[in-house]
């Protein structure tokens, strides 16, 4: 390659095809979105710069670069929007040949050289080949240029149409992906998938690109892991290993009826079959120590309970109760030594007591019954101590 005459390369993209492609060119002012026309293996082409030229120097490529004839001017841009109207067209009149002669065909795209002597119409099918003999007869009059069916990989369409993966982001093989490697089923299982294919599958309807992405990683973590079936012996007898979880790195185990289930970490696990494993006493912390309430626990929550609402709260109810008893254990001391008539005298102590106590709705209620009382008796106009 003359570096003197090329000094840059720079990828470009074509219609129908989301692969970009190297090219060698002179000019270094090409910036990403020009319309330029290449040499191809397909003849003369036109395409889209993707990104700015580079120097020669740092391409590293065994394959030899194709040269950039030059920048689109406007008759080849005029020639290349006539192409895409004409595409658009012919992917149309084939589609209805296809569905009239009941081909097993699903059109991708169609697209037209510049000189538009030659038509590529891309297609996908669910057999390896496909006899459209029939349909280049009824095609070549309509079409006016030679055609060409191309069969496409499933992969090859979902990266030239793009798309949205389970991920939630762009299609990898529409993205980066360059080359598609194949993908077994082997690769789940390696990474202890469940086998559901649909959900295992992409939009291309083939396993998705992703699990070449781990498959490495997990064959070597892996490693540290014991072997299913292995058996472990626990203080409640001989358990297996079912199944691990290389993210969390735990393994479970199965007794040997499949009603009962451990799971252990790894590190656990490996002591056990080296016999190091020594069993983790749980410490328990002593509670505090409660003192007896004798009792009076359940009167406390009724007081709680009937004083919630009160503005004096639960304690303040209390004393209030507790005084009550108090005062009615001295009314009734007072009202007994009072109507013992000419029994002993009370003490000082006594009387003091029945002097001050208070004056409330009991207090009056009482008297007006020892009152009542007297009356009764031929007593009520009578002074306590004094004559008649």
């Amino acid at each position: 390659m003359d570096t003197q005459k090329y000094g840059y390369y720079l990828p470009i993209k074509f219609h129908g095809n989301e692969k970009p492609y190297f090219f060698s060119c002179v000019d270094g002012s090409l910036k990403p979105g020009d319309l330029v026309i290449v040499m191809s293996v397909a003849g003369v082409e036109a395409g889209h710069v993707v990104a700015s030229p580079t120097p020669i120097s740092a391409y590293h490529g065994a394959l030899e670069l194709k040269p950039i004839l030059r920048k689109a001017d406007e008759r080849d841009i005029q020639d290349y929007e006539q192409g895409l109207r004409d595409a658009k067209r012919a992917l149309e009149i084939t589609k209805r040949e296809i569905e009239y002669l009941s081909l097993p065909m699903d059109l991708t795209d169609a697209f037209y050289s510049l000189d538009g002597s030659k038509v590529t119409i891309t297609y996908t099918s669910s057999e390896k080949r496909v006899d459209f003999r029939e349909l280049l007869k009824i095609l070549a009059p309509q079409l006016g240029a030679r055609i060409e069916l191309r069969q496409i990989a499933p992969r090859d369409r979902a990266k030239a149409i793009g798309g949205i993966g389970i991920c939630g982001l762009p299609l990898c093989c529409s993205t980066f992906l360059n080359q598609f490697e194949g993908i077994s089923i082997q690769r789940a299982k390696n990474q202890m998938l469940t086998l559901n294919i649909p959900k295992l599958s992409g939009p291309c309807g083939k396993l998705i690109c992703c699990l070449n992405y781990e498959d490495d990683a997990y064959t070597e973590a892996k490693k540290e892991f014991p072997r299913f079936g292995t058996v472990v012996k626990l203080d409640e007898g001989p358990y297996t290993v079912d199944g691990m979880n290389v993210l969390s790195r735990t393994v479970r185990l199965v007794d040997a009826t499949r009603s009962d289930f451990k799971t252990f970490p790894l590190e656990d696990v490996l002591a056990m079959l080296n016999g190091t494993y020594k069993r983790k006493v749980e410490i328990v912390k002593p509670t505090e120590t409660v003192l007896p309430s004798f009792g009076l626990e359940k009167p406390l929550q009724n007081e709680e309970k009937h004083g919630k609402n009160q503005p004096n709260g639960p304690k303040q109810n209390i004393q209030n109760n507790q005084q009550r008893n108090d005062n009615r254990n001295q009314y009734r001391h007072h009202d007994h030594g009072k109507n013992r008539g000419n029994g002993a005298p009370q003490s000082q102590d006594q009387n003091q007591k029945a002097n001050d106590r208070p004056q409330g709705g009991d207090n009056q209620n009482r008297n007006r019954h020892h009152n009542r009382h007297h009356h009764h008796h031929g007593g009520g106009n009578r002074n306590p101590g004094g004559a008649a």
